[in-house]
């Protein structure tokens, strides 16, 4: 009987322990799970703008102080001045953020954009600018500029130096003559990296050294400046500068018969336009002017021909008006007047060739993009001579350029030229040349470039005077391989044709190879 009271009272005790040990254990693990749930809540971290030197950082302590003074119907706050680049982290027993109070750049959910990272952010292939945006082009510069050309300063010089090996074989009049040489040729360009106008630099000359046989070299160079203002949004102004050197060919009209060393030709020209668009409605107003001088030409006896009564001044004013009926399509006029006047009032044969010139032309102007654009005019052209034994010369004239992409890689340029060209014959006003001409240029492979050539030019004369028309036709082909992005070999073959009525004509064929180091 004593026994069985003791085994119940042991019993008794046991699950009183076990109860108070469960109790304890659920009230550490309920100390436990508010800590460890805050602790896990989601927080928002962001760094604040640099505008604000200082920033009100609300603490999870402050948060709950917060929240029991408003229950007892008080207010209370604590800002904690830091460093503008420290990162704040809110949070909150309920596992929200609460927004901060203030200034809406400090807080994400009044201000969304604030800190929010860009689409692009991460990318590698990122999407292109527009040429609305204004770093687009300037983007654009300075890629081509890293990867080629030499900078100085804010001028970006890219050089070259070529030298070729060519033959030659001519066969005029039923004479034929073969001649070895080589020509070494300069070329280069220099242009600005400005953020506003541009300045562009470009020049070229070769000389020619003959190595077997005769014949006359051609010695040449060219060097032009274009320097452009950007005025306003809509005016636009270019200074324009140059000068070009040649020699005149010995099948020139114009050429000394039996000269041994034709005539240098230093011609000079300067310029200035101004283009302003009047909504729809362009215009542009233009001056150039341009001298010409010739230096004597060496006969084969020995002495020299002085030709200073073919140096003249020859200025031109003209203007144009052009009115866009679509982004692609702009019709226009263009009218000019302009006067020539040559150092010596009369030539050797007596003739004064001062003259007054007339122009004006129609034609229309397009633009596709960068697969075809171009222009093309028609008009009239009249020259009239202060002598009146010279009659005047006048031309219809068809001017056009059209530059076309039918795929890439490869480039079509067409040109269309009319030219009224002086004569220093006795009782001859001159001629007009008509030109057509057309290259084709096409990428083979990635450093294989293929190019074509043709033209055809029209030399005509007045019905009165007489020389004869003619007629020469040229045509060639050229390969260019880069060996490396700084040389190059080329080679190439041409072959002119002219024909003239009265005459057998002349037959000219060149072939030529060579090597090109630019930067």
């Amino acid at each position: 009987m004593v026994q069985n009271v003791k085994t119940e009272a042991e019993a008794a005790r046991r699950r009183v322990n076990s109860l108070s040990a469960g109790l304890l254990a659920c009230g550490l693990l309920g100390l436990g799970l508010p800590a460890a749930a805050q602790t896990l809540a989601p927080t928002t971290t962001w760094t604040p703008l640099p505008r604000s030197s200082t920033t009100s950082t609300t603490t999870v302590a402050d948060q709950t102080t917060a929240a029991t003074t408003d229950t007892m119907g008080a207010t209370s706050a604590t800002a904690t001045a830091v460093d503008p680049t420290t990162t704040a982290t809110t949070g909150s027993p309920d596992g929200t953020t609460p927004p901060l109070e203030g200034d809406a750049t400090l807080d994400p959910e009044l201000d969304p954009d604030a800190n929010a990272q860009p689409l692009d952010f991460g990318r590698q292939n990122l999407r292109e600018t527009t040429l609305d945006d204004p770093t687009a082009l300037r983007t654009r510069r300075d890629a081509e500029v890293a990867s080629d050309g030499v900078r100085l300063g804010t001028m970006v010089l890219r050089p070259s130096i070529t030298e070729k090996l060519v033959h030659e074989r001519n066969n005029s009049a039923g004479e034929r003559t073969n001649r070895t040489f080589s020509e070494t040729g300069l070329k280069g360009s220099l242009t600005s990296d400005w953020s506003r106008h541009e300045l562009t630099i470009g020049g070229e000359g070769y000389w020619q050294k003959n190595l077997s046989g005769e014949g006359a070299t051609d010695p040449r160079a060219n060097l032009n400046a274009d320097l452009r203002l950007d005025l306003a949004d809509d005016t636009v102004a270019h200074i324009k500068g140059g000068y070009a050197f040649s020699r005149e060919d010995s099948d020139d009209p114009n050429a000394i018969s039996g000269a041994s060393v034709q005539s240098g030709i230093h011609q000079y020209t300067g310029g200035v336009s101004v283009e302003h668009d009047f909504g729809r409605l362009r215009g542009t107003i233009a001056a150039d002017v341009t001298r010409s001088q010739y230096s004597d030409a060496e006969l084969s006896d020995g002495t020299s021909l002085t030709l200073s009564d073919r140096d003249r001044w020859a200025g031109e004013l003209r203007g144009r008006v052009g009115y866009e009926i679509s982004p692609a399509l702009t019709p226009f006029i263009e009218v000019a007047i302009g006067k020539i006047t040559y150092d010596e009032k009369h030539d050797t044969s007596g003739y004064a060739r001062s003259a007054d010139t007339y122009a004006a032309k129609a034609g229309v102007a397009a633009d596709f993009g960068d697969k075809l654009k171009g222009e093309l005019g028609i008009g009239y052209e009249r020259q009239r001579f202060e002598d009146s034994r010279l009659d005047e010369l006048a031309a219809l004239t068809v001017d056009g350029n059209v530059t076309w992409s039918p795929r890439q890689g490869t480039d079509v340029d067409l040109g269309l030229s009319t030219t009224i060209d002086p004569s220093t014959t006795a009782g001859l006003n001159g001629s007009v040349i008509y030109a057509l001409n057309s290259a084709v240029q096409h990428q083979l492979r990635s450093n294989l470039v293929l190019r074509l050539a043709n033209s055809v030019e029209w030399m005509q004369y007045p019905s009165s005077a007489s020389s004869e028309d003619s007629v020469t036709y040229t045509t060639g082909a050229g390969l260019t391989w880069s060996v490396n992005r700084y040389l190059d070999l080329t080679t190439d073959v041409e072959y002119e044709r002219k024909e003239q009525n009265g005459s057998s004509g002349s037959d000219v064929l060149t072939t030529s190879i060579g090597l090109t180091a630019k930067r």
